[in-house]
């Protein structure tokens, strides 16, 4: 492995995006903050990068503790193959841990690196001191009751298309109501903070191995609903009240089968809640690491 660059702290607008090679991979990462205590790791949900991230959600953290973001092999800025299964996945994310030479992280997974969150926890509990799971699930969750959303045949046919525009993800992460639209169309703004954002997409064949990885998880016998119980570390369960990707059910779920989960379900909201409300959701995090 190479000499890592040295992080500049910054706000994660103008934060440098580096890199590290790991096993002949080359690694964008960025380091936002510079507390001095366990820092916090984040794992980038379904087709989503380090630009996805909610400027207002990462500086507000970040003003408290150093925050890690990477983009997975394969995936926009890093170099390499995009693994397909949630063990590759959360592999990676301990590599990235131990090439920065933290013994220890937080971990704060969205969406689909919610579910990577808990199986690095699962595979790697050495590495993590609390876990943050946003808007995620463990995989199948039996009884799941239906979404009331009229639209629900097609979310996935939106979330699939080959290229999301700013009402695809209005759809998808943020309620109908206009309190809820107004909170998604600011989110939107925020993330062109950044000179660079987006200059590097997702590519179908990585996304698509994403896909692989979560339907892996999404059976009775497949999910990792069942291993919770193995968990001891402190989890925080979050999610908004309706959310249409993965149905907020599983947040229930899964601060049931945790042994030590506390759960925040936040009013007028979907599947970015986070994005919606990212002081308080900041204030939430910052308060449960500690």
């Amino acid at each position: 492995m190479n000499a890592l660059q040295l992080p500049v702290a910054g706000a994660t607008a103008t934060a440098p995006t580096l890199h590290m090679d790991i096993g002949g991979q080359r690694i964008a990462y960025r380091v936002i903050g510079s507390g001095a205590g366990v820092p916090l790791l984040l794992l980038n949900r379904f087709r989503g990068t380090m630009d996805h991230w909610d400027p207002a959600l990462i500086d507000r953290i970040a003003a408290r503790r150093k925050v890690i973001l990477f983009d997975q092999p394969g995936f926009a800025r890093s170099g390499g193959t995009p693994a397909d299964s949630l063990q590759a996945f959360a592999a990676m994310a301990a590599r990235v841990v131990g090439a920065l030479d933290h013994p220890q992280v937080d971990v704060l997974g969205f969406s689909m690196g919610g579910t990577v969150a808990l199986q690095f926890v699962l595979d790697h509990p050495h590495l993590a001191r609390r876990l943050v799971v946003a808007g995620s699930g463990p995989g199948f969750v039996a009884d799941a009751p239906p979404s009331s959303r009229p639209a629900d045949a097609s979310i996935w046919q939106v979330a699939t298309k080959p290229v999301n525009d700013d009402q695809d993800f209005l759809f998808l992460f943020f309620e109908p109501s206009a309190t809820s639209r107004a909170a998604g169309e600011a989110y939107l703004s925020r993330l062109n903070a950044r000179e660079d954002a987006f200059a590097r997409q997702v590519e179908p064949a990585a996304w698509q191995n994403q896909l692989k990885a979560a339907m892996a998880v999404g059976t009775e016998g497949t999910s990792l609903l069942p291993r919770l119980g193995q968990v001891q570390h402190p989890v925080l369960v979050a999610n908004g009240r309706h959310d249409i990707m993965v149905p907020t059910y599983a947040s229930y779920a899964m601060a049931q089968a945790l042994p030590n989960a506390r759960l925040l379900v936040y009013p007028d909201s979907g599947h970015g809640f986070l994005f919606q409300y990212p002081e308080d959701f900041a204030d939430e995090v910052v308060r449960f690491l500690g």
